[in-house]
């Protein structure tokens, strides 16, 4: 991490020429995340009409992955299991096992639900982890449980942009989970995800999350304004979005299955990344 942040900053995106160009812009970057939508849109620009086999196109999601951790060879590179509704924990343990031993710097996502935390409990003592599509504080006390004991790097993705979408203030669970983070151990980074704009980056340095991680398009518009740092009497404008209050009654301290680990958006958002990879692939 340069000195100049306060936290560690990632671009998102499955292109590895954006990955260059963003290092080169910014001088450094500490990682990257990836997901199976990023990818099927960097594979669907690049390859024939003609749909992939699983293994053909599992096969370019590892060149792709290898492409960028050498680009980046010292910062963490983020690969998703690929997982739907009905994906249970020992799947995504397989996949992880496999994924992990495709770079030497792989962080492997699991999403938020309860057969993910399950698979996250095992993985975070064997491989650098990522936990993706969080969007609640109860979400986030049960990732810090279930990974208690990591002898790995724990990464937790709150996406500030889709909550937005929605009417909701994002960036109000990036500060609550930073704030009944403070109360634990610190084996948890928190890495702010779905940015859409620079406030989102500013108000992420300003909150000092661990992690930013940003799409090539606002990279460049962050780039435009010299890579800006928030002054520090920033205030975050939400505008019209609907505030997502802390919640002193939902703290660290329970088994991790006692928390609700249900959002709508978790389950969107699993089967829309398991859609966009399988518009890829042949049927069996």
């Amino acid at each position: 991490m340069d000195k100049k942040f306060s936290a560690k900053i990632f671009i998102d995106g499955g292109e590895p020429e954006e990955t260059k160009e963003a290092k080169k812009l910014l001088g450094f970057l500490d990682g990257q995340t990836t997901n199976p939508t990023l990818i099927a849109k960097n594979l669907a620009a690049s390859v024939s009409s003609a749909k992939l086999t699983q293994d053909e196109a599992l096969g370019e999601y590892k060149r792709i992955a290898g492409e960028i951790s050498k680009i980046i060879p010292h910062g963490s590179v983020s690969i998703q299991v690929f997982a739907n509704g009905k994906t249970e924990s020992e799947e995504m343990l397989s996949q992880a096992r496999e994924r992990t031993k495709w770079i030497p710097n792989a962080s492997i996502k699991f999403p938020c639900n309860a057969e993910g935390l399950k698979a996250a409990s095992v993985a975070c003592k064997e491989m650098p982890i990522n936990i993706t599509l969080v969007f609640t504080q109860s979400q986030a006390a049960a990732v810090y449980e279930a990974t208690l004991g990591a002898k790995h790097p724990v990464f937790i993705s709150p996406f500030v942009g889709r909550l937005d979408d929605r009417g909701e203030n994002g960036m109000d669970v990036v500060s609550n989970m930073i704030k009944m983070y403070q109360s634990g151990d610190k084996h948890v980074e928190v890495l702010t995800a779905s940015v859409r704009n620079i406030a989102h980056i500013l108000y992420a340095l300003y909150l000092k999350s661990n992690i930013v991680t940003v799409p090539f398009k606002v990279f460049r518009q962050w780039a435009d304004k010299n890579f800006m740092l928030p002054a520090e009497n920033f205030v975050y404008n939400p505008g019209n979005l609907k505030a997502v209050p802390f919640r002193k009654d939902i703290m660290l301290g329970k088994p991790w299955q006692e928390y609700d680990l249900f959002h709508d958006l978790t389950d969107i958002g699993i089967e829309k990344f398991s859609a966009d990879w399988n518009s890829l692939v042949q049927s069996s």
